[in-house]
C-alpha cells in the first residue's frame, strides 16, 4: 500500500497542483491544498481502500480544502467567488473532468523573467513534488536559502503578472528552449552523483514527451538523458570515477538504452536536427562497441556549427584524438580559450599524457584539480597525477 500511495503521489501531484494554480492563481494556496489532500489520502486510503479514481478524489478534496481556507480568510472573499463560479470542478468527478495543465505550469515555472536557480527550484517543487528540504539538500544549500528562493520566485510571478498559460505560437520555440534547458540542468546536477535529481529530470522529460508528443527536441532531450543515465551504475566503482572506455558494460542498463534509442527514432521521424537530437545521436553511438569515432566527431562538428559552443568543440577534440591521434586533438584544445573550465584542462592533460609530455600533463592535471570541488573527480585527477609520479600540491 505504501508503494502504491507513493506512486500515486508521484503521478498525480503535478497534475493536481497545476489545476489548482490555474483555478486559484496562487502557488502557495494550491500547494497547501494539495498537501492537505495527499495527507488525508495517506491517512484514509490504507483503511478505506484506494478510490476508483484517485485523481478525482484528490482534486475534490484539495478543492474543498482550498475553499475552506478561503472562507476562513476574509481577504479571500473575491477569490471564493471566482472558485465557486468555476463549473469544471463542480461537475461530476471522473477521469475526463480535468484538463492536464502541467504544461502551463512548466512554462510558468520556467519563465525567462525568473532567475535560472528559481526556475529549477520552482519546477522541482511544483511539478516534481519535492519538498523544500529535499531541493536544498540536492543543491547543497541551506533549507532557509532555498525557501527564500522559492518565495521570491512566487512573488515575482505575482508582481510581474506572469500568465499561467502555454506561450503563443511565435514565442513557443524560444520558451520551450528555456524549459528544456532547465530540465537538462537538473539532469546534469544529478549525473554528477546526485541520483535523486537524475530521476527527477527523467520524470520531467517523460512528462514533457507526453505533453508535447510532436516536439522533436523534447524527445531528443529525453533520449539523451536515458542513454547517459543507462551508464550510471558503471560510472563509479568503490566511490571512484570510471571513464567511459574503462566502464564495465555489463552494468549498463540495456532497457534504458533501448528506450533512449526509441525516443531518438521518434525525434528523427519528426525531422529533428536540433542540439538535443544531435547529442542523443552521439550518446547512442557511445553505447555501441566499438565506438564509431569518425561519426561521433562529425556529429560534434554539426553540433558546434549549430551552437557555437567551445565546450562542444572540446568534445569534438576528444573524438578527433581517437581518430587522428592525440596531437590533432590537442591542437583544437589549445585554441579554445577555456581557461576556467576544469574539463578543458583535464582533457588537455590526458592528451599530453598520451603524447609522453609528462611534465606538461602534470601542470594541466593540477590546474584541473584546482578548479574541481567534486570528490570523485578530484580523486580521479589525484590518481592520474600519482601515476605520473606527482601530486596535486607540488
Amino acid at each position: 500500500m505504501v508503494t502504491t500511495l507513493e506512486q500515486i503521489f508521484r503521478d498525480e501531484w503535478g497534475r493536481v497542483v497545476a489545476i489548482l494554480i490555474g483555478l486559484l492563481g496562487d502557488f502557495d494556496l494550491a500547494e497547501e491544498a494539495a498537501q492537505e489532500a495527499f495527507a488525508i489520502a495517506a491517512e484514509r486510503w490504507p483503511r478505506q481502500g484506494i478510490p476508483t479514481n484517485p485523481r478525482a478524489w484528490l482534486m475534490t478534496t484539495a478543492r474543498n480544502r482550498a475553499t475552506d481556507r478561503i472562507r476562513r480568510d476574509q481577504v479571500g472573499a473575491a477569490k471564493l467567488g471566482l472558485l465557486a463560479a468555476t463549473d469544471r470542478v463542480e461537475a461530476p468527478m471522473n477521469a475526463t473532468t480535468f484538463p492536464d495543465e502541467r504544461l502551463e505550469l512548466i512554462f510558468t515555472c520556467c519563465h525567462p523573467a525568473l532567475a535560472v536557480e528559481a526556475q529549477v527550484a520552482l519546477t522541482l517543487r511544483t511539478l516534481g513534488g519535492l519538498t523544500t528540504g529535499q531541493i536544498a539538500r540536492a543543491f547543497l544549500v541551506p533549507e532557509p536559502t532555498m525557501a527564500q528562493r522559492l518565495t521570491r520566485a512566487k512573488r515575482k510571478i505575482r508582481a510581474a503578472g506572469i500568465p499561467f498559460r502555454v506561450p503563443p505560437a511565435h514565442l513557443l520555440r524560444e520558451r520551450l528552449d528555456v524549459v528544456l534547458a532547465v530540465v537538462y540542468l537538473i539532469f546534469n546536477e544529478g549525473y554528477g552523483g546526485r541520483d535523486e535529481l537524475g530521476a527527477e529530470a527523467l520524470w520531467l522529460g517523460r512528462a514533457l514527451a507526453e505533453l508535447l508528443p510532436d516536439a522533436a527536441e523534447v524527445h531528443g532531450l529525453l533520449a539523451m538523458m536515458l542513454l547517459h543515465d543507462s551508464r550510471r551504475d558503471a560510472r563509479f566503482r568503490g566511490g571512484e570515477l570510471v571513464l567511459l572506455a574503462d566502464q564495465d558494460r555489463s552494468r549498463w542498463n540495456t532497457t534504458q538504452i533501448t528506450a533512449g534509442r526509441a525516443e531518438l527514432d521518434r525525434a528523427l521521424a519528426l525531422s529533428g536536427r536540433g542540439p538535443y537530437v544531435l547529442q542523443a545521436a552521439i550518446a547512442s553511438l557511445h553505447a555501441e562497441t566499438p565506438c564509431d569515432w569518425p561519426q561521433i566527431a562529425a556529429l560534434y562538428g554539426a553540433l558546434a556549427r549549430l551552437t557555437g559552443s567551445p565546450v562542444v568543440e572540446l568534445n569534438r577534440a576528444i573524438a578527433i584524438a581517437e581518430t587522428d591521434g592525440a596531437a590533432a586533438g590537442l591542437r583544437i584544445v589549445d585554441n579554445l580559450g577555456l581557461d576556467d573550465f576544469r574539463y578543458a584542462h583535464a582533457t588537455r592533460a590526458d592528451l599530453l599524457r598520451r603524447l609522453g609530455r609528462a611534465d606538461e600533463a602534470c601542470d594541466a592535471y593540477r590546474r584541473a584539480w584546482l578548479l574541481t570541488d567534486v570528490g570523485a573527480e578530484r580523486r580521479f585527477l589525484e590518481r592520474r597525477l600519482s601515476e605520473l609520479g606527482a601530486d596535486a600540491t607540488s
